[in-house]
């Protein structure tokens, strides 16, 4: 692990590459698994302001489940999770004319018609954030659909902390990121050196 600032950052985001292929997963990640996304009751609020701007670009089943059951609720491990359609498909997924997945918020945002990016958790993906008494975990999460975005990475040569500039940023800030930056940089190094 790399301790950054208070937080406790798996191996992997130095070790492993990654680097979304949309074109080959199509965004599989907002369509597939057992339960909405993770969301914070801030996230929450502002999801509920803007419902009216991303309305239109629901599918038809996610209007009727935000209809009938709100935009989230508390998941079996009892955390706070956007609402899904028919069991796995978050109600903010949409699609474009190619069939690839888009989040109906980020698209709103990429328009202009709304502040808010994503969920953070969303953007974050593939880490994982998880809060303890006295210190944050940040983990790499493993998933079979991201195995092009694997192959990508390492044909790009671009590592987990490096794909993930932006959304680590976001959520933990510039000074965060600048020595999670140079601490992996530096425990590649060693590695290499250790040969």
């Amino acid at each position: 692990m790399l301790d950054i600032q208070n937080t406790l950052v798996s191996l992997d985001f130095a070790e492993r590459f990654f680097c979304c292929d949309l074109d080959k997963c199509l965004g599989e990640c907002c369509i597939d698994g057992d339960a909405g996304a993770p969301i914070t009751e801030e996230e929450d609020r502002i999801i509920k302001e803007i419902l009216p701007e991303i309305w239109d670009d629901l599918l038809p089943a996610a209007q009727r489940e935000i209809e009938e059951n709100g935009t989230s609720y508390v998941d079996e491990e009892g955390d706070l999770v956007t609402q899904i359609v028919e069991g796995k498909n978050c109600v903010f997924t949409t699609y474009d004319r190619n069939g690839m997945c888009l989040c109906a918020i980020e698209k709103a945002y990429r328009e202009g018609r709304v502040n808010f990016y994503k969920p953070i958790s969303c953007h974050l993906y593939p880490a994982r954030v998880k809060e303890y008494d006295g210190f944050t975990a940040v983990n790499y999460h493993r998933w079979k659909i991201c195995r092009c975005a694997e192959i990508l990475g390492r044909a790009k040569g671009v590592r987990v902390y490096e794909f993930l500039k932006g959304p680590l940023t976001r959520r933990f800030g510039e000074e965060w990121y600048e020595e999670l930056a140079l601490t992996c940089q530096e425990y590649l190094k060693s590695q290499e050196q250790a040969k």
